[in-house]
């Protein structure tokens, strides 16, 4: 991972967790987070990383929405994880898509 990836993955994460406590359903931040998140999967997954990086993205969304009944907090928290899943899932579907395109040319 270079230094510009790792940074717009801090970045992302940021935004995610900015947007999601003070820009509750703002589509901009939507965008800018799908977006990043583009980028971060070209920049930051190698080809040894993808397994593990699918596998731990999926795990995150699947139990994000698991965490949406906690009580009090549970309204801030599924607003930032909201944000942070489409943050990750940008970054998902670049990697599927390069490990398909490798298993495919094999």
């Amino acid at each position: 991972m270079d230094k510009s990836g790792r940074y717009l993955f801090i970045a992302g994460l940021v935004i995610a967790v900015l947007a999601g406590l003070i820009f509750s359903g703002a589509a901009w931040a939507t965008w800018v987070l799908a977006i990043l998140g583009l980028v971060v999967g070209f920049l930051n997954v190698s080809g040894e990383e993808t397994k593990g990086f699918l596998l731990a993205g999926i795990a995150f969304i699947l139990t994000a929405s698991a965490l949406q009944s906690v009580p009090v907090i549970g309204e801030y928290l599924t607003s930032i994880l909201d944000y942070v899943v489409v943050f990750v899932s940008g970054a998902l579907l670049v990697v599927a898509l390069q490990a398909l395109f490798d298993i495919g040319s094999e």
